[in-house]
């Protein structure tokens, strides 16, 4: 069970896809002007990530290893094909919205990545628990990403047609937030707040093991 949440966890901190990593950074830029379109983006991700490399765990002792890589991209654009016939069907405004990027997780990074990385190496628990780490962790992070793109660019946050929050009518929001240089910026803030995250994480956990190992050794 340790090892299973200490893969877990990695996906959301340490080895978070987008702050840490920076993979998969296209779709995110590219889907974060709204709210309600990078979170689908970010259900899609973490259904496509988990259901795929739990059947890559459960396949790679049948995989030849000289065609594992055309196998992964069957197995995930199975799920994909599953998230875009599903999405088209009951939630089709924000299909439109994302458009391409839906089919385009087929190719995505971080989807490849953990399949070749992770889960075509590890047993299938610890694949399920690396993907859905991963997934959380890319969602998180566009999620955050769009709230504060369209709540600073737009005044207001609407999810299914119904506007959650909203400033004052008289805020005009600074129009960039919604282009790409407002992305790269607002993102630029959220990698450097992780990095700090990380290494104040890291140093607590040294320092429990170095207390640890510490009684033990008094305990002997």
């Amino acid at each position: 069970m340790n090892e299973w949440m200490s893969t877990f966890k990695r996906g959301l901190s340490i080895d978070n896809p987008l702050t840490v990593l920076m993979i998969g950074l296209c779709a995110t830029l590219a889907v974060s002007t709204k709210f309600e379109g990078a979170f689908f983006m970010g259900l899609a991700v973490v259904f496509v990530l988990t259901m795929s490399s739990l059947l890559v765990a459960l396949i790679r002792g049948l995989v030849p290893e000289q065609v594992r890589i055309p196998i992964f991209i069957v197995v995930i654009a199975s799920f994909v094909t599953i998230v875009d016939l599903t999405m088209h069907a009951f939630l089709p405004d924000i299909y439109t919205f994302l458009g391409v990027w839906i089919p385009l997780i087929v190719v995505n990074c971080v989807i490849l990545g953990r399949a070749e990385a992770f889960a075509y190496h590890n047993k299938p628990s610890l694949a399920v628990a690396d993907g859905l780490g991963m997934g959380l962790g890319f969602a998180a992070v566009i999620i955050v990403l769009a709230t504060l793109r369209e709540f600073i660019g737009s005044g207001e946050i609407v999810f299914l047609g119904t506007t959650i929050v909203r400033l004052p009518g008289w805020y005009r929001g600074p129009g960039v937030v919604l282009l790409f240089p407002g992305a790269f910026i607002i993102f630029g803030f959220m990698v450097a707040g992780a990095g700090a995250m990380n290494r104040r994480i890291h140093g607590r956990v040294v320092e429990t093991k170095a207390h640890c190992t510490i009684e033990e050794g008094a305990s002997r």
